[in-house]
Order: C-alpha cells, then structure tokens, then sequence
C-alpha cells in the first residue's frame, strides 16, 4: 500500500485536532507545547507533528522559538480569513460568534460583489448561476440537503468570480465554509425555504439584466433570510 495517502491522513488528522483544541480553549493561548509532547499525546511522528506546527504556524494560531517551545496564540493573531480556521471554529463552542461575525462579513462584500456582476459577468456565468438555481430548486423539493449544498456553492463561487474582483473572489472559501457548516451543523430545515431560493433566482435574473441595485438588493436580502434563519436554530 502506498504510504503517502496514509501519512498526508495522519497530517491533516492531527492538524484538525490541534487546530479544534485551539479554538476550543483545550489550548489556552499563552500554553506552550512542545513536538515530544504533541508526539506522545497523539501518537504520531516528530516530522508529522513538525509539519502540523508549521501549518498551525503559518495560520498564526502558534509561534515557534527555539529553546521556548511552541506557545499558543490568542485570536487576535489568527487568520480568521484561513477556511480551515472558520471551520473549526464552527465546530467549536464558538460557533453562534463565528457565524454572526461572518454573516456582518457577508453583508460586506457579497452585494457589492452582486451589483460588479450585474456589470462583468459573461454569458457563460450567467447560464452557470442559472443553472445552479434551478437544481437548489429540485433539491430544495426533494429534501436533498447534500445535492441542494452544493448548487449552493456553485452559485455563490459564480457570483464571485464573476464580479470580476480578485479579493472578491478569494473570499469563496469563506463563503463556502459558512454555507457547509449550516448544513453540517443541522441549521438548514429539512427542505431549504422556497423564498431563500426564489432571493437567488432574483440575483440571477438581475445579473443577467445588468440591474446592479437589484442584484445587491436581491444578495443583501439572501444574507439577511440566512442570517435570520440561523438566529433561529441557535
């Protein structure tokens, strides 16, 4: 058997872990940990546990001096931006502040990247965003939560990309990750809400017609139905 697949397993294993005790506090920030500790406690390897560190490290959640160890940093160093970062925190206690902290996020930069779609994006796009409302409509039906997520993320990844804004279009992971964690998190009802769909229909339309204001109405108000709609759950 090939080893590789099964060492990037135990990597990525061991960095979910470290990085969900962080988040949780299981590691207060200030702690210092060392690889003979991490190797011990979690039973794997130094170089596995060293390139965990350098990940962890390079997210900003620890820092690494010789002869010090490894010291856990408080949130205001992390990069709150990083996908694996907002899913761990949703799957922490932290999850309300986590998803209210992203919905103010959302509402920042999705209308506008909205209304710069309703001007740039192509024929193509257009059809791809659609598309991808007429499947979160027969998913929405059908009660597919996992079929229905992912037209979800192919609408809003379009939307983005099609607003034509490279930062815009780096913020997709963020996206993507808010729109996973309410599904995985059991926050979206049994079959999606039929006017949430009918709000990204309106988007579409209003891109494919170049109304800007109707695009960033129609977004804005998408934001706010989740937003709303998570309230609720929590």
């Amino acid at each position: 058997m090939d080893p590789e697949p099964q060492v990037g397993a135990v990597h990525s294993g061991l960095l979910t872990a470290l990085g969900t005790a962080i988040v949780s506090g299981a590691y207060p920030a200030g702690r210092v940990i060392t690889l003979e500790g991490i190797s011990a406690d979690r039973g794997v390897s130094r170089s596995v546990a060293r390139e965990a560190i350098r990940v962890l490290e390079s997210m900003g959640m620890v820092e690494s001096r010789r002869r010090v160890g490894i010291t856990i940093q408080p949130p205001e160093k992390w990069n709150v931006f990083d996908p694996r970062v907002i899913r761990w925190r949703l799957d922490s206690n932290d999850r309300a502040a986590q998803l209210t902290s992203l919905s103010e996020l959302r509402r920042g930069f999705e209308p506008a990247a909205a209304a710069l779609a309703a001007r740039r994006a192509d024929p193509h796009q257009c059809r791809i965003m659609a598309a991808a409302v007429s499947d979160m409509v027969v998913h929405g039906r059908s009660g597919d939560l996992a079929s229905y997520l992912l037209a979800d993320k192919v609408f809003h990844r379009t939307l983005l990309e099609a607003s034509g804004n490279e930062m815009f279009r780096a913020l997709n992971g963020v996206v993507a990750e808010v729109l996973t964690g309410r599904t995985h998190h059991g926050m979206m009802p049994d079959k999606p809400n039929p006017a949430a769909i009918e709000l990204h229909d309106q988007v579409a339309r209003a891109i494919r017609l170049r109304d800007e204001a109707a695009a960033e109405r129609a977004m804005l108000a998408i934001i706010d139905e989740a937003a709303s709609a998570v309230a609720e759950e929590l």
